[in-house]
């Protein structure tokens, strides 16, 4: 049976586009983007908090930039993304259905599933508490489990310091990659970005280019992944 071709996978937390540097820079996040050569990107904090949560990026410039268009998990005209979670894809990569699921604990947090021919991607971005992503990680592993069985990889901004403690609850079902430290970017001591994938897909972590890990387009690094599908 032939295997069909990898996927590049990528996820960044992006901080609405504010750079280390403090200079708010979206198209600087736009170029990063391009460099990952990815065929699909989870974004993380891809709008603003503030009012009606309008985009950070210009979304009339992503493709022409990134080769990629944004899949349509906002709710409203001017977001990028749900809860700041939004997904990239190449454009031939259709989303077959969006899942959106408001998450448990004390800040409004969400997780968004998109369900893609091949493969099921899920963008999150966890709370600040280890108590509330417990909850977070209970109530996306059950909504999960109540959709169809699907190749699947789940990705973004875990926000656990810990490597040994803090996602068991996702461990029952996934593989949890933790490829290295990328925050704060500038001089990286957390491990807070993360890849998680079931057992029906092989993933290999991926180095980000050169141009992108001295960019310090955010306060994140980003991570890569290479997703083989049986």
């Amino acid at each position: 049976m032939t295997k069909h071709a990898p996927l590049r996978l990528a996820s960044y937390n992006i901080r609405a586009g504010l750079g280390m540097d403090l200079r708010r820079d979206p198209l600087r996040i736009l170029s990063h983007i391009a460099a990952f050569k990815a065929d699909i990107v989870a974004l993380q904090e891809a709008d603003f908090r503030m009012g009606s949560r309008p985009t950070a990026l210009p979304r009339d410039m992503i493709e022409s930039h990134t080769g990629l268009t944004p899949l349509p998990v906002a709710e409203n005209d001017v977001s990028l993304g749900w809860h700041g979670i939004a997904i990239l894809a190449r454009p031939d990569l259709k989303p077959e259905a969006v899942h959106r699921y408001p998450l448990p604990g004390l800040e409004p947090r969400g997780a968004v599933a998109v369900d893609l021919p091949q493969l099921r991607v899920v963008g999150v971005h966890l709370g600040l508490l280890r108590h509330s992503r417990r909850q977070q990680l209970d109530h996306i592993r059950e909504a999960l489990e109540e959709l169809d069985d699907r190749p699947t990889v789940i990705m973004g901004d875990f926000n656990e310091w810990s490597r040994k403690v803090g996602l068991g609850r996702l461990a029952r079902n996934f593989t949890i990659l933790t490829p290295g430290r990328t925050f704060p970017a500038s001089l990286p001591i957390g491990a807070l970005d993360r890849v998680a994938h079931c057992d029906r897909v092989q993933v290999k972590m991926l180095d980000v280019p050169p141009k992108v890990a001295g960019g310090h387009g955010s306060d994140h690094l980003p991570i890569m992944a290479e997703v083989q599908l049986d």
